[in-house]
């Protein structure tokens, strides 16, 4: 049988060196691929102790990056507007820790602060930037806006909407009939009426969506970064609330009204009034107010379930003015009595005066 040209002597030797070839080739690809791989993992791994050895070496670098992220204001308000620069700039420790007052509360508030009212000094804060519900708080914007758009004697209509507004009222709105600006304010701040929040919205922006459009707006304008209005009473929870730094700053510009002011500071009144008997009695809720805690200029209850009891407190001794600010409390009237004498006397060293004590709860 005759040899084919495969089966040949020559054909056997090539075919041996090329299989040769083949594996060295094959060997130098592995051994390539391996060392790229180690080179790889000796990257990632002095990466990886070069990055612990710097959190090892410049812990000090890595906890401010982290403090300016947190504490960063925003570029816009919790209702989606543009935040211009706050009308009222709050300025004091980072750290609660390191507050000027220092109060182991056995039950503390959820939130607030206690502050300077003219330099913006915080004595005392509890996550003061924490948005939570903030109840019948709301009102102060309503009585802002109120009062930079309305002269005291313009008359408001009362609606069927106002009178049926669930939640605390005055009480006797006349449906149909008008009624001073002046008394829906104090209606508005002083039994802290719902219905008044209504019929002041709808005399003011024709309708309460859009009165409540301008109190976002006018959030913003104060940069009030965390607070967000969903109605002009508050009664509501859902997308209403704000935080205690905030609600300092408003603070401050509502008592720059005087028409604020005067409301806020007055315990009990007597309006004249479209109804039996042509007067409305009416009487403050403030804790402070009714068990005459001295020096008390206002300012604001409020309270629903989602909220818990808060109370804006404002005071004046000697010239010195402080807010204390507590949200959701068990007993808004008390601590906030003690934020303040302890800015009062342990702060600014005013003599003491006599006071009463609240009574438990208060």
């Amino acid at each position: 049988m005759s040899q084919t040209p495969f089966m040949t002597p020559e054909y056997s030797r090539r075919r041996r060196a090329q299989a040769a070839q083949r594996r060295r080739r094959r060997r130098l690809t592995a051994a390539g691929a391996t060392c790229v791989v180690l080179a790889a993992l000796a990257i990632l791994v002095s990466g990886v102790l070069d990055g612990s050895s710097a959190g090892r070496s410049q812990p000090q670098q890595k906890t401010h990056a982290a403090h300016v992220s947190v504490h960063a204001a925003p570029a816009l308000s919790a209702y989606g507007l543009p935040l211009s620069a706050p009308a009222f700039a709050l300025r004091g420790p980072a750290s609660p820790a390191q507050d000027p007052v220092q109060i182991p509360f056995r039950h503390p508030p959820r939130a607030g602060i206690l502050i300077n009212l003219d330099t913006g000094q915080i004595l005392w804060q509890r996550n003061p930037h924490l948005r939570v519900p903030i109840a019948s708080l709301t009102k102060m914007m309503t009585a802002l806006l109120t009062v930079e758009r309305t002269t005291p004697h313009q008359k408001v209509l009362i609606t069927k909407a106002a009178i049926e507004t669930s939640g605390s009222k005055v009480g006797v709105l006349p449906l149909g009939r008008h009624v001073p600006v002046e008394s829906l304010m104090y209606g508005l701040l002083l039994p802290s009426g719902n219905d008044a929040a209504v019929a002041l919205a709808q005399h003011d922006a024709g309708s309460v969506g859009d009165f409540v459009r301008s109190m976002n707006s006018r959030a913003a304008q104060l940069g009030m970064g965390c607070t967000r209005y969903s109605s002009p009473s508050g009664f509501y929870n859902d997308g209403n609330f704000s935080c205690a730094a905030d609600l300092a700053v408003l603070a401050h510009v509502d008592l720059l009204q005087p028409r604020i002011a005067r409301v806020v500071h007055t315990y009990t009144a007597a309006l004249p009034f479209p109804i039996k008997g042509g007067k409305l009695w009416l009487y403050n809720n403030n804790p402070l107010l009714i068990y005459h805690y001295p020096g008390t200029t206002g300012m604001k209850t409020g309270y629903t379930i989602a909220a818990g009891r808060c109370l804006v407190a404002t005071a004046e001794r000697d010239g010195v003015r402080l807010a204390a600010i507590v949200l959701n409390s068990i007993e808004p009237g008390g601590q906030a009595a003690k934020l303040l004498n302890a800015g009062f006397y342990g702060v600014y060293h005013l003599p003491p005066v006599p006071e009463p004590e609240l009574p438990p709860g208060a």
